[in-house]
């Protein structure tokens, strides 16, 4: 499976043509669970000032921010990070416009669109007429801890949106497949299913033994 990138940005203000990228978060997934590799940077907005709204949404200050590395000191070990990586951002839009605009101004390849899942699109399609999708919202359908979020980070929202992301995806239980492919099925098929390692019996009846002790409704196993 390929890995995947939970991204998240703060800037300056909501305007693409006036403001800046002043934090970009990366957090790695493998096969939907967090890695322990990250990208995590503060930016230097080089000469825009934090607009009083965004300061009261993240609380990073110009003078925080003036000695922290430009966007075209990060760039490369930023584009190392997510490349081959399908990246999940919130209301995409955004941060891609964001990202793109600095891309561009360094003439480096942006970040490609289709290359993105947008979770705000996934909670759109799961929650069909909920006027309520942002993160916030979906981590209190969710029943995720945000006790620690008092101002926006990206770092701490990339956390909480791949807790979100499994939720949105029905990814959180481990699924178990016992079946061999029959003698019908194609080589191709047989080899995207990879090694199938059949349980004895004895080890079936241990499982069953396990799930009846420890969990309400277990699943069946077909004998």
């Amino acid at each position: 499976m390929i890995k995947e990138v939970v991204l998240d940005t703060e800037t300056t203000g909501l305007s693409i043509e006036k403001d800046r990228i002043v934090e970009i978060a990366c957090i790695e997934l493998d096969d939907h669970l967090p890695t322990k590799n990250l990208f995590h940077t503060f930016l230097n907005p080089e000469g825009v000032k934090v607009s009083e709204d965004a300061f009261e949404i993240h609380g990073y200050s110009n003078e925080f921010l003036h000695d922290k590395p430009k966007f075209k000191d990060i760039a490369k070990d930023f584009i190392q990070f997510i490349e081959g990586k399908k990246i999940i951002i919130h209301n995409a839009d955004f941060d891609l416009n964001f990202l793109n605009k600095e891309l561009r101004s360094l003439n480096l390849e942006i970040i490609n669109k289709q290359n993105v899942i947008d979770s705000l699109t996934l909670a759109r399609e799961k929650f069909p007429g909920a006027t309520a999708k942002n993160l916030s919202s979906l981590c209190k359908k969710f029943k995720i801890d945000t006790s620690s979020r008092e101002k926006h980070s990206a770092l701490l929202d990339c956390k909480l949106l791949s807790k979100v992301y499994i939720e949105l995806i029905d990814d959180k239980e481990l699924k178990f497949s016992y079946n061999a492919p029959d003698e019908g099925t194609s080589q191709a098929k047989k080899k995207s299913l990879g090694k199938i390692i059949q349980p004895s019996l004895d080890e079936i009846e241990n499982y069953k033994k396990f799930l009846k002790k420890n969990i309400v409704n277990p699943i069946s196993l077909k004998e």
